[in-house]
């Protein structure tokens, strides 16, 4: 009968030593798992909204205006750069909208 009460205290105790790990994995969790997933599907929404005229930034820092898309599906979009040059890039290559990138650079300038 000892025993049966010592093998059950061993267990609950057992269970109690993996405690900090379950908090750790939780606590990143919601610090770096589920904001990350939130702004990846933000910026999967603005590119699934991508309109003829919209100002962008691609990810390799051009700045131009959505001129059209190719393509059945419209995963290559062309992209006026100036007012004789488009080029031709993925949906998945736009960084943001030009329009966002505009209002944080005029908070920097000001300060």
């Amino acid at each position: 009968m000892n025993i049966l009460l010592f093998l059950q205290a061993a267990q609950g105790a057992g269970v109690m030593a993996y405690f900090p790990f379950i908090l750790i994995l939780a606590i990143m969790y919601f610090l770096m798992i589920r904001p990350q997933a939130k702004r990846q599907k933000e910026k999967q929404a603005m590119i699934q909204a991508l309109k003829k005229g919209d100002k962008v930034v691609t990810i390799g820092g051009i700045h131009g205006s959505v001129s059209g898309f190719k393509g059945k599906d419209g995963k290559t979009l062309l992209l006026q750069i100036d007012s004789n040059a488009k080029i031709t890039i993925n949906r998945s290559s736009v960084s943001s909208l030009a329009s966002q990138n505009d209002s944080q650079s005029e908070l920097i300038e000001e300060k």
